[in-house]
């Protein structure tokens, strides 16, 4: 297959345009403070790319998961795939990703998505917000310099790990 100026110039500006959309997540992932999702009801599409960027996920009995672009014909391509993998264990992602189902809250628990659920929405945010204000009343370097090394170990082999965090302690 050979592209040729038109062909061309779509095919990277849509390409440009989903690099655009992934960055608009990526920001959470990237961004020094730690970010708490509190979902309810559903996390469909985007909504599963967006939560799936952040660094906690609360969520309600009534909250489900669904990576629903296969109903639509097409693939996730805004980062559920490359987080997800990171979050829960592969063969949940390709279940989700392959039938479009949805994934119940205590089932996202179950298998790691989700850190908690809780009955009501007032209940989960008391929570949230709680915890939001222990985070918030420790040094900022420590919990930035925390985030950035869990984010490093994740996307790096354990020697590299260390070396970096031994690297950043001094």
């Amino acid at each position: 297959l050979i592209l040729c100026g038109d062909q061309y110039t779509r095919a990277e500006a849509f390409r440009q345009f989903v690099l655009t959309l992934q960055n608009t997540f990526s920001c959470l992932d990237n961004v020094r403070m730690p970010v708490i999702a509190a979902i309810q009801g559903g996390c469909i599409g985007a909504g599963v790319d967006m939560t799936s960027a952040c660094d906690i996920r609360y969520c309600t009995d009534d909250a489900f998961f669904q990576i629903a672009e296969i109903n639509i014909g097409m693939t996730a391509d805004v980062g559920t795939f490359p987080r997800l993998c990171k979050l829960i264990p592969e063969g949940w992602v390709r279940e989700l990703a392959y039938s479009g189902r949805r994934l119940p809250a205590q089932r996202a628990k179950e298998i790691g998505l989700v850190n908690e659920v809780f009955a009501t929405h007032d209940a989960m945010m008391t929570h949230v917000m709680e915890l939001a204000a222990e985070i918030a009343s420790k040094a900022p370097v420590a919990v930035a310099g925390s985030k950035r090394m869990i984010n490093y170990a994740r996307d790096h082999s354990i020697t590299d790990g260390l070396d970096y965090i031994a690297t950043w302690q001094a």
